[in-house]
Parts: C-alpha cells; structure tokens; sequence
C-alpha cells in the first residue's frame, strides 16, 4: 500500500468518524457539553464527560461528519477558534477533577477563514500546545483519520499517540506540498511519499507508540478491545506521579 493510498483511506466516506468511536466504546454515558464561555459552540469540536470501566474521563474530538448535511455543520472537521479553546476549558476542567483526557483527532487541518483569523486561530492552537505540555492528567491521543498540520497538533501533546492503521498524520496536506515544493498539483502521490504520513512510517520514527490495526469488518469485538487497550493505558499512565508524568511527556517531544 503506498503512502497516497493511505491518504485515500484515510478520506474515506464510508470511514467510522469520532462520533462512531464515542458512540461504541463509551454508549449513553457520554455527555456532551458545549461552548468556549468566550465566542460559540463549534460543532468541528465535540467534548465532554463519559465513563470508561466504571471511572469519569474527558473526551474530546475532531468531528468530520458523517453525510453532506453533518459536514457543512461541523465545517468538514475544520475547527474555528473557539472549536480549540471549548477543547482547552474541558482539559483543564479534566485537571480538576482528576480525569484522564482521551482526544480522537480527524481533521485536514484548522479553519483558516478571515474569521477564524480575526479570533486568534493561531493563538487558540499555540495556548493548546503549551498547556497540554503541563496538563497534570493523562493525555491519550488517537489519529482515527485525517492529521493535518497544527490542527491536528492542538489535540495531540499527549502523553502517548496512537494511529490507526490507515490514518494519516502530516505538517501539510500532500496537495498543499505538491503545490508549494513543484508548483504542480500532479505530484500529490510523489509528496505523499516524502512527507512520511503514514503510520508505519510515523512509528518508525518515534512520533507515535501504537499502530492500531484495521480489520476489514469492524464490529462490536473491535472496539470492545480498543476500550479495554484505552482502559489499560490509562491505568499506567495513572500509576506515574505527576512529576513524572509531566518529565516523560516533555522529553517525548524534546527528542525530536
């Protein structure tokens, strides 16, 4: 599978989104909750409370939609500001509370319309960066699709990353890069290759610690082991102090 087949895979339609993921592992005892407290509510963000093996955790994801009228809504999962800071106020409520933060990321990349600008997108994912770095709770993100640029960043200084098998994780689109590195948007397949997007290759260097594999037929048995794999890490990460949980997320990007 060469790397701009991933890029396709990753874009599928018919590809479960994070509404699927929430749905299936955490049932009716997710509870969304809405708003930055400062602009709007962004649909692109969905967060909130649910409960994983009998203990409260934070969920917070990036939301493509699932038909036409979802993706209009929530703007092709392309969060606006207020989608990043509605993300921050509910990972610092996490750290409060003592909650571990769970984050599903698919997304091409931030919204970068005028108004979006206007509000300080830049800003919101920056702030995102550097208190996620001094969350003093676990933080646990997974790339289910798309990984866009800082888009996907904001929701991905975690403690460990996981990628699934034919997600996608990048500095720039590979249409993006054709276009700045040949001017040609032709060399999509070529830039796709050498930016590296692939989990296989992410793993290899160091930015990710689990490939999560992709069954041909998802079922029930496949996100009841993903549960029991989040669930499982979650009580390791747990186990640390927060010294030393802080310590080891620092050095986990300081080496690149």
């Amino acid at each position: 599978m060469s790397a701009f087949d991933n890029v396709t895979a990753a874009r599928a339609n018919n590809r479960p989104t994070a509404i699927d993921y929430i749905t299936r592992i955490f049932g009716d005892s997710f509870i969304e909750l809405h708003g930055d407290r400062r602009f709007a509510d962004d649909k692109a963000v969905i967060g909130g409370i649910a409960e994983l093996n009998g203990k409260p955790v934070t969920v917070i994801a990036l939301e493509k939609g699932r038909n036409l009228k979802e993706r209009v809504d929530r703007n092709f999962g392309s969060a606006h500001p207020e989608g990043y800071r509605k993300a921050l106020r509910l990972m610092k409520q996490a750290e409060k509370f003592h909650r571990p933060v769970l984050c599903f990321v698919d997304t091409s990349g931030a919204y970068c319309g005028i108004g979006a600008e206007e509000r300080g997108q830049g800003q919101a994912i920056a702030e995102n960066l550097m208190e996620m770095m001094t969350l003093k709770t676990p933080i646990l993100s997974v790339f289910i699709g798309e990984g866009g640029s800082g888009g996907a960043l904001a929701l991905a200084v975690a403690d460990e990353v996981w990628m699934l098998e034919n997600a996608i994780y990048s500095v720039i689109s590979p249409e993006g890069c054709a276009s700045i590195l040949w001017k040609d948007s032709t060399k999509t397949a070529e830039a796709s290759e050498c930016l590296k997007l692939t989990s296989k290759d992410l793993f290899k260097l160091g930015v990710i610690e689990r490939i999560i594999r992709e069954p041909k037929t998802v079922d029930s048995v496949v996100f009841e082991s993903f549960k029991t794999l989040i669930g499982q890490t979650f009580e390791k990460l747990e186990a640390s102090d927060t010294e030393t949980l802080l310590n080891k997320r620092y050095n986990r990007f300081r080496k690149y």
